[in-house]
């Protein structure tokens, strides 16, 4: 058995009779739907071809996300998660090279790492190069000004690790950003870059190996293997380049807001609803999310 949910502000019964019609069409066998949350979030089960039940669904509802998987492996037991601009709303690099006065410069070749048009550990290098001699203390400024927790992060992480989830941040930005952001969230861990710092200053390099791709991946992994769970237990979610080989492999691979390389290759889209989308998803009732 499969689970369409989709998620939408003002889902109605017109929206759940045309989406299940739509499944009828393409050979879904469509059964009982549920409401989740009224008007919110509805749980459509099926019996076949999941590929084509969210060929039919996904776009079909103005507004509306939907997320289709096999129903028996819906609840997460791990979440792995990039940081910049999926848990936070900004990237941080950006902001830092605000204060230098580079903003631009800098951001228009973190979009291109985050397409996919340069190699994400270059680029990398290649921005810090050009915070060299920045006070540290901008540092703390910057997360303190600049840095907003993405809406629905916490309710997330908290409601999945209340129910025995582990949950761990693995960014390619920089531990000083991702340790406190870890911890207001609520992950169990963070895994990121460090900048290194001498006599009060950026040096304008990164301690190596990076973090980038393959060490999303490899986090990944090894936490599955940790836990001893099955890799269809797990969930990722990013919107850059460099999330796209630990969204290949979780069970529920998410593109948040996601560059189109990454929307293309995720098995799941999220496009218009905030990170809560992802407790609808595994089944979770508003009632159930934990918060504090």
């Amino acid at each position: 058995m499969f689970t369409a949910t989709l998620i939408g502000d003002g889902l109605r019964a017109g929206d759940l009779s045309a989406a299940t019609d739509r499944l009828a069409a393409a050979g879904c066998a469509p059964g009982v739907a549920t409401w989740l949350e009224a008007g919110e979030a509805v749980d459509i089960a099926f019996d076949r071809d999941p590929a084509a039940a969210r060929d039919v669904l996904e776009g079909a509802l103005a507004g509306t996300d939907v997320v289709v998987q096999p129903t028996a492996t819906r609840r997460k037991a791990l979440i792995v998660a990039d940081m910049d601009s999926t848990m936070i709303t900004v990237e941080c690099i950006d902001e830092l090279a605000d204060y230098a006065g580079i903003k631009d410069e800098v951001a228009a070749v973190t979009e291109a790492a985050m397409r996919g048009e340069l190699d994400f550990e270059a680029a990398l290098d290649a921005r810090v190069a050009l915070l060299a001699g920045l006070d540290e203390d901008v540092i703390a400024r910057c997360l303190a000004e600049r840095v907003t927790i993405m809406p629905g992060a916490r309710a997330l992480v908290r409601t999945m690790r209340a129910n025995g989830a582990e949950a761990v941040l693995v960014s390619g930005g920089f531990t000083r950003f991702a340790e406190p952001v870890a911890a207001e969230i609520g992950f169990d861990r963070a895994i990121a870059n460090v900048l290194l710092i001498a006599d009060g200053r950026l040096t304008g390099t990164v301690a190596k190996p990076i973090v980038g791709s393959a060490t999303k991946e490899e986090t990944l992994l090894a936490a599955i293997a940790g836990r001893g769970i099955a890799p269809e237990s797990s969930l990722a979610v990013g919107d850059g380049a460099n999330d796209l080989a630990m969204i290949r492999r979780a069970g529920l691979g998410v593109a948040y807001h996601a560059k189109p390389i990454v929307a293309a290759a995720a098995g799941a889209r999220i496009d218009h609803g905030d990170l809560t989308t992802l407790l609808y998803a595994q089944g979770y009732r508003r009632g159930d999310w934990v918060t504090a």
